[in-house]
């Protein structure tokens, strides 16, 4: 890369353009203090002169008006001209005297909030109304010609300028300019991808996404691989205490949040791996949190915990007593935050939002895979019984519990579940059979008895040979999607041997 003249710039005019007003106040005192003139219009300029700051019009510049209701107000080579001179470039200098063109050494811009505009529901009119010209075409004018011009693209900078102003007698380096340039083009790249999504809808012709915000992590999956979070955390949860969260940790809750959001009744859950190894529901958070405990006690040291209730001083007391990671929970009363804080390297979460957005990607091969999330799940109302017998009203509600956590475990998935009770799971398993051996094998090591219970499959049995081994162990009632060119073999199986079979047609594989 060429560099500039790599010398520190002297602030003496300044184009002023912010749509949020109040938060530049402290900058613009600061840029008054030592002198400077500055350029504005519109309301920027009447909230000067509200202020006693003293500003030139554009229209004074260009000798144009702002026309059509504003949408054009400091498009001009006047203006233009003052931003992209060169200014040790003497025909440029030259140039800018002959067609009076005043330079410009900073330009502060604070956009439209297309955004904000767009999160909030905003109306098609007024989101195309909210799309920024004047000022994203001042911001990249600036940003190029940083070697002779401080550009500020956003609000955000405000401090960091009035610091620099303040440390620097109201000069800048070339450094700290190429910096500001950079962050300006991160501010304009993002306005850009924000607008293209919203206008190409559900056909986009290319991958765009932009997320302003990252954290670097302490090391990725593993300690040898590099980790960066890109998003902001603060708009799930309010952090009460614990270490920095892990690429793993990370991983582990999103796996959480999606699995808990699926129950209304107080429910607990604890995941390890991106898997529950614990779920329960009951009628009170503490009983859950037992329940769950003891679905596979030792897989749940370390794991990531989370609740959709409150946590009460009972509960955080018997939580406690294990080694976490992790926990997560709508609230918190103030002696279950007194007990649960007394290892300062816990992580104690409130969760603010439940809802983050309803697509996924995926990183591979030279590409990114995009889908809609997996939110939907069949009702009672919705489901295909398929044999003579139908499930009671007991093993119709653990059919339902079951099916909420296998659509959140990894393929090939098989959940043993009774009372709303997680007995054993099968999870990542090649083969389905072997998925389900490995659900009894963990309900038997951990003394459940599976006469009564229920199981759920993530997908259809290709052959009767799972309702065959789910019948040996008692299991009497099945759900799974259905789909197979073999059904009627795993249907006549169950109603040969009294079992209860519900068909969802639709599948949950998770990979």
């Amino acid at each position: 890369m060429t560099k500039g003249d790599n010398k520190n710039l002297k602030i003496k005019n300044v184009l002023l353009t912010v749509y949020h007003k109040e938060p530049a106040l402290p900058l613009i005192k600061e840029l008054h203090k030592l002198g400077v003139t500055f350029y504005s219009t519109g309301g920027t300029l009447k909230f000067l002169e509200k202020n006693d700051i003293p500003a030139v019009s554009i229209e004074s510049v260009t000798s144009y008006p702002s026309i059509f209701d504003g949408r054009v107000k400091t498009l001009h080579p006047k203006v233009f001209g003052g931003i992209l001179s060169k200014k040790s470039e003497e025909s440029h200098i030259e140039e800018l005297k002959k067609y009076e063109i005043p330079e410009i050494d900073m330009v502060i811009v604070d956009l439209y909030p297309f955004e904000e505009t767009l999160i909030s529901g905003g109306s098609f009119e007024d989101l195309i109304e909210k799309i920024d010209i004047g000022g994203i075409s001042l911001i990249r004018a600036a940003a190029k010609n940083f070697n002779d011009v401080w550009t500020v693209p956003s609000s955000k900078n405000y401090k960091e300028c009035v610091e620099i102003i303040n440390s620097q007698n109201g000069s800048i380096s070339y450094e700290q300019r190429k910096s500001f340039a950079a962050k300006a083009f991160d501010v304009s790249s993002h306005y850009d991808i924000m607008i293209y999504n919203f206008l190409s809808e559900e056909q986009p012709e290319s991958f765009k996404a932009s997320i302003p915000e990252s954290n670097v992590l302490r090391y990725g999956e593993n300690p040898h691989q590099k980790g960066v979070f890109y998003g902001d955390i603060n708009k799930i949860f309010n952090k009460i205490q614990g270490k920095s969260l892990s690429y793993n940790n990370l991983l582990d809750i999103e796996s959480a949040l999606g699995l808990i959001n699926e129950f209304e009744e107080p429910t607990f859950a604890i995941i390890k791996h991106n898997n529950a190894c614990g779920v329960a529901s009951s009628n009170n958070i503490t009983d859950a949190y037992k329940k769950a405990l003891s679905s596979n006690p030792i897989a749940a040291f370390g794991g990531i915990l989370i609740a959709n209730r409150n946590i009460t001083e009972d509960c955080a007391y018997c939580i406690n007593k294990l080694f976490f990671e992790v926990i997560i929970a709508p609230g918190y009363n103030s002696k279950a935050i007194e007990i649960l804080s007394s290892k300062e390297k816990r992580i104690i979460l409130e969760l603010k939002d439940k809802e983050f957005g309803n697509k996924q990607y995926r990183s591979l091969l030279n590409g990114v895979l995009e889908q809609d999330k997996d939110k939907s799940l069949k009702t009672e109302n919705d489901w295909d019984f398929v044999t003579k017998l139908k499930p009671s009203k007991i093993e119709s509600e653990d059919l339902i519990f079951a099916n909420k956590i296998v659509k959140h475990t990894k393929s090939n998935a098989i959940i043993l579940a009774k009372d709303k009770h997680l007995l054993g799971s099968g999870t990542g398993q090649t083969s389905r059979v072997d998925a389900l051996k490995q659900a009894i094998e963990k309900a038997k090591e951990f003394g459940f008895d599976l006469n009564g219970a229920v199981m759920a499959s993530d997908a259809f049995f290709p052959f009767p040979d799972c309702a065959e081994i789910a019948h040996k162990e008692g299991i009497t009632s099945i759900i799974q999607p259905g789909g197979s060119i073999r059904d009627e073999e795993s249907i006549k199986f169950c109603n040969n041997n009294k079992m209860s079979m519900i068909f969802t047609k639709l599948r949950h594989f998770k990979h």
